[in-house]
């Protein structure tokens, strides 16, 4: 009995002090709120024309990034972000590697996951005490299952992703309401747990992973209507407005970041007018899915405010990767629908993503700065006294988990097991939040596909089918490749690059490059 009363009396005195810490903390929630395909240049603070009224004002109520990168490709950018490390050293599957929830949920942070996990792994199981979404690549955005509903064919691009619901897949996922759409799905589980979890004094931890603008291109009739005739100009009058209000903005000055070459599949001048059509309708479709995602972040914050913690929560907005160049994709299920609903599957192409990336070259798949820049907004009314101002310093999405947890004081790896590393390969962005440098004393590396780059202070050696090298301090762009001017600091960048490869694989690249392509004839030959 004595036992008892001691484990009794314990019990309620450790409850009592974690009730008591737990009031007395003032850790910031935090919210990263993740788009997939979406280009640098598409929202209203960075240029574009779309209407993202509630990213405007986080964005002049706090900092824009002009030089923060991804991987350029989902699933590497979305590993990279929620383990802090580069893709190279783990997988999808986040090996070896610790996820946000392992670090955050053992330092007292509720975690919650909703949205695209592109992988096979139920964030359910690695430190998220919610989930929802899509674990896969990408689904339709009305019907992300296999089946039809009652007026309908077989979604287009019938799922073969798998949708999970906390740890339950729940098999051939066809939601019943034809008003259902993801984004909007997501945000409603989003809010649901906020709800939920409202009256907790623990801070909570918030991954919001959209999978829009990322084809097939569906949105709301509604919000596609916004943007009729916006787009009627065609591509070279859209990109050069957006590349001149981010002139105006201060965002870019014109000798140090001249506008880059339009590359185009068809000029808009040689299209006939039905082609001009179709171009215009998939950009408004574009358009009108980005507009849906602000329109839900608006949702988000206004609930914050209702509640009296949107000045302590730090919010975090970014892109997986740089605009689609893709034109079309096969996909299964009925395409013979009208642009934008549940029978439709298409892409924005190339013409409309080098649009998207102003003024970079390039796209999504390549290491220039196409593929890699992402618009990123930090905000957070407690914590961030910068306030409309652009940051220029070279971040990563891997300095995004170190700088959660400074501010969380969570450690690395917390709960997670099988970690190879002892922490992320980040800095934290904190020093940002007032006005200080990062003072990073290590390059930055990238590798995906026939990708591959690093990026040692403003220089930026970086390849597709070879190396070029550029001065991004005086070229922003990468319009000047002065690798025939400089070619010892190419050597000196390439043999770090290798050097890093070899460190976080344990492969030699030439020799792993040679034995994928012979993968790859061996596969082709049996195939044949």
């Amino acid at each position: 009995m004595k036992m008892i009363k001691k484990t009794l009396i314990a019990g309620i005195v450790c409850a009592a002090m974690s009730i008591c810490q737990a009031s007395d903390d003032s850790r910031p929630n935090v919210i990263m709120v993740l788009v997939d395909d979406m280009g640098y240049s598409d929202l209203g603070c960075y240029g574009g024309e779309i209407q993202t009224p509630n990213l405007d004002s986080l964005a002049a109520n706090g900092i824009r990034y002009t030089a923060a990168h991804n991987t350029s490709k989902c699933y590497p950018s979305r590993t990279s972000l929620i383990t802090g490390l580069y893709f190279q050293r783990t997988d999808r599957e986040f090996a070896k590697g610790a996820t946000f929830g392992e670090v955050l949920r053992p330092a007292g942070y509720r975690t919650l996951f909703s949205g695209k996990n592109h992988g096979n792994t139920n964030p359910a199981t690695r430190g998220f005490d919610r989930y929802y979404g899509l674990i896969g690549g990408a689904s339709n955005h009305w019907n992300p299952g296999d089946k039809a509903r009652p007026g309908e064919g077989i979604p287009a691009g019938a799922s073969t992703g798998k949708w999970v619901i906390d740890d339950k897949e729940v098999k051939g996922f066809v939601p019943q309401d034809k008003s259902w759409y993801s984004t909007d799905a997501m945000t409603d589980a989003a809010l649901g747990w906020l709800k939920e979890y409202e009256s907790e004094e623990k801070p909570f931890f918030l991954y919001l992973a959209y999978t829009a603008p990322h084809y097939p291109l569906h949105a709301k009739p509604k919000d596609i209507a916004k943007y009729e005739g916006v787009y009627d100009q065609g591509y070279d009058a859209i990109r050069y407005a957006r590349y001149k209000r981010q002139l105006e903005m201060g965002m870019f000055n014109e000798t140090t970041a001249p506008l880059s070459a339009a590359e185009q599949k068809t000029p808009w001048k040689e299209l006939s007018d039905d082609e001009r059509a179709k171009e215009i309708k998939r950009m408004e479709i574009y358009a009108g899915m980005i507009d849906c995602v602000d329109q839900n972040i608006g949702r988000i914050l206004s609930y914050l405010k209702s509640v009296n913690k949107f000045d302590n929560t730090l919010i975090l907005f970014a892109s997986d990767n740089g605009a689609c160049a893709s034109t079309d994709k096969p996909a299964k299920g009925d395409r013979s629908g009208e642009f934008g609903g549940v029978n439709s599957y298409e892409c924005t192409g190339l013409s409309w993503a080098n649009v998207s990336n102003t003024p970079f070259r390039y796209y999504k798949l390549k290491s220039h700065e196409g593929g890699t820049m992402t618009p990123l907004i930090a905000h957070w009314p407690k914590g961030i006294n910068q306030k409309n101002v652009f940051n220029r310093e070279n971040s990563h999405f891997i300095d995004i988990m170190p700088t959660v947890m400074e501010l969380s004081g969570a450690t690395y790896p917390g709960e997670a097991r099988d970690v190879a590393v002892n922490g992320p390969d980040g800095i934290s962005l904190v020093p940002t939040f007032t006005g200080k440098p990062l003072n990073r004393n290590k390059p930055v590396f990238y590798e995906y596909s026939s990708g591959a780059a690093i990026q040692n202070g403003s220089m930026k050696l970086v390849r597709t089918k070879k190396w070029e090298l550029y001065d991004l301090s005086k070229d922003r762009t990468e319009t000047n490749n002065i690798i025939g001017q400089y070619p010892e600091l190419a050597r000196d960048l390439e043999k770090q690059w290798n050097t890093w490869y070899t460190e976080c694989t344990g492969l030699d690249y030439a020799a792993a490059i040679e034995a994928q392509m012979k993968l790859r004839a061996q596969k082709k030959a049996e195939s044949e």
